[in-house]
């Protein structure tokens, strides 16, 4: 079995998905279920998480949408403001969601190299702790020193990194970020995503060889317990397929043991994201 833990939906807008840049024009359409569906049928996928690309709660309700309409969607990975001092309210009201497995704030998006060290951002993730919820951690690689420090702040609540926290495969950079992931996977409530690698290569020439380095550092640092399967469909389109990118993780997993496949491709994401 195969759980997708990391894809997106979206009705395209240009002020919203501005992000698309032009490079990655292929992504400015609309991406529902019902064409992620086919797709997983043709690619033996059962299920999959549905990750937040708007930051906003209008993005919850429309997941929240999908994922009740659609039964291979098993949960949602929101949003909310974790500075506003609401926060709490706002956690509350979402706890009435069984779909909402956690959240994440798009930290690769911002300017200071620290955001997640803020005061205010801190005291809103202590919220957090406690409700059997995970945090999303989204980042470049020039931010790991910041989630070193963040993630020893809260020993309790559970964080996943999402897309190996982005390194810069196309230029061949690894030691330090290998380094940083490495002082990370030592705090064992820290989970790692192997997804959103081949948009960080060459989009047009990308290779398995190139992408196994850090695929791997990643195994020895997280272990296969706190490992898992992601495609970061649609955005995985503008430098392949689908099939290329789970062919990826097949090539990757034929190192694990049969049981350790299980674990990488569904049975952690059980766990983490309390899948029935």
């Amino acid at each position: 079995m195969i759980l997708d833990t990391h894809q997106h939906f979206w009705n395209y807008e240009s002020e919203k998905h501005s992000w698309v840049s032009d490079n990655m024009a292929v992504i400015r359409r609309d991406f529902l279920p019902q064409d992620l569906k086919p797709v997983y049928e043709q690619n033996g996928v059962k299920g999959c998480i549905a990750v937040q690309a708007d930051q906003s709660l209008d993005e919850n309700t429309f997941l929240l949408s999908q994922a009740k309409n659609n039964k291979f969607i098993k949960g949602v990975i929101g949003w909310v403001d974790f500075q506003d001092i609401h926060i709490e309210e706002t956690l509350q009201y979402y706890e009435n969601e069984p779909l909402i497995k956690g959240y994440r704030h798009v930290v690769q998006a911002e300017a200071d190299p620290a955001f997640l060290l803020r005061k205010e951002f801190l005291r809103g993730i202590a919220k957090l702790e406690g409700r059997d919820l995970v945090y999303e951690i989204l980042v470049f690689s020039h931010q790991l020193p910041a989630v070193l420090e963040f993630v020893k702040h809260f020993p309790n609540q559970q964080f996943q990194i999402d897309h190996i926290a982005k390194p810069y495969i196309k230029e061949g950079y690894i030691d330090a970020w290998a380094l940083l992931m490495k002082a990370i996977a030592n705090y064992d409530n820290v989970s790692c995503k192997i997804s959103g690698m081949i948009t960080e290569a060459d989009f047009k020439n990308w290779k398995i060889e190139e992408l196994m380095p850090y695929m791997n550092v990643v195994l020895e640092a997280f272990g296969p317990k706190r490992i898992m399967y992601g495609s970061d469909w649609p955005v995985c389109l503008v430098a392949g397929s689908y099939p290329q990118v789970l062919n990826v993780a097949k090539h990757f997993s034929q190192q694990l043991s049969k049981e350790e496949q299980d674990d990488f491709f569904y049975r952690n994401a059980q766990i983490m994201y309390n899948i029935k």
